[in-house]
């Protein structure tokens, strides 16, 4: 009994002295290329948002609003009869509050009436009648002016033309970037997109607006950007 317990650790001992040891064959970690790009798709647009405001003041806070109201209705009932659909009319952003009368010389102030405010979006689907609305709303009421801007009823054909040449961009760089450095782009490891730019709105001065004639309008053309981060593998 006390050989079998004195050779069984001298054998193990010797079974780990002589296994050979496994060799590591281990894949070297390829190149990879990192690359952000954009792209743009220009379209002429088919609908424009416009975006003006009636301010009015009073004597009393009633009597400022009763103004507001009464002006803003005005505007609106046009808007209508010139053809523009409920759906495209939007109110926002009523404010009431006191207008005050500044002393410079005393750095006082002193009640001076009320001032109401109210906002309204209008979109036009008729780009032809811009000019004409846009005058419209100012000859019935409309006293500020807050932007105009132009874009298209249905975005998504352009937004994915410009997330196609956003890639093809990618490509483009990621192959001359490859080429310079003496290597050939492989299989694509990751793709990431950044998401779209929306068109930018183009602001018009009230000075542009104040016209006994329709307002000249040239709509031009709008931009859908789009940005891809794509990563290559390279190989020699």
């Amino acid at each position: 009994m006390r050989l079998t317990s004195t050779l069984a650790p001298m054998l193990l001992a010797a079974t780990v002295a002589v296994a050979p040891a496994a060799p590591s064959f281990a894949d070297p970690t390829p190149t990879r290329l990192v690359v952000t790009a954009q792209g743009r798709a220009d379209v002429r647009p088919d609908i424009a948002t416009i975006s003006v405001g009636v301010r009015t003041e009073g004597a009393t806070a009633a009597a400022a609003l009763a103004q507001n109201n009464t002006l803003l209705a005005a505007v609106l009932d046009r808007l209508r009869a010139s053809g523009i659909a409920e759906r495209d009319l939007q109110t926002s952003g009523l404010a009431l509050g006191p207008l005050f009368e500044y002393n410079n010389t005393t750095g006082t102030r002193k009640p001076a009436g009320y001032e109401a405010n109210n906002g309204l979006t209008v979109r036009v689907r008729d780009l032809a009648k811009l000019g004409t609305i846009l005058d419209l709303v100012v000859a019935d009421g409309a006293n500020t002016f807050n932007g105009l801007t132009f874009g298209l009823a249905e975005p998504t054909p352009a937004e994915d033309a410009a997330l196609a040449s956003a890639v093809r961009e990618a490509r483009r760089k990621a192959d001359l970037i490859a080429t310079a450095a003496g290597l050939s782009v492989g299989r694509i490891v990751d793709i990431t997109e950044a998401g779209y730019s929306p068109p930018t709105p183009r602001m018009l001065a009230r000075s542009d607006v104040v016209m006994e004639a329709a307002v000249p309008i040239a709509e031009g053309e709008v931009s859908y950007a789009a940005s891809v981060t794509i990563t290559y593998e390279l190989a020699p």
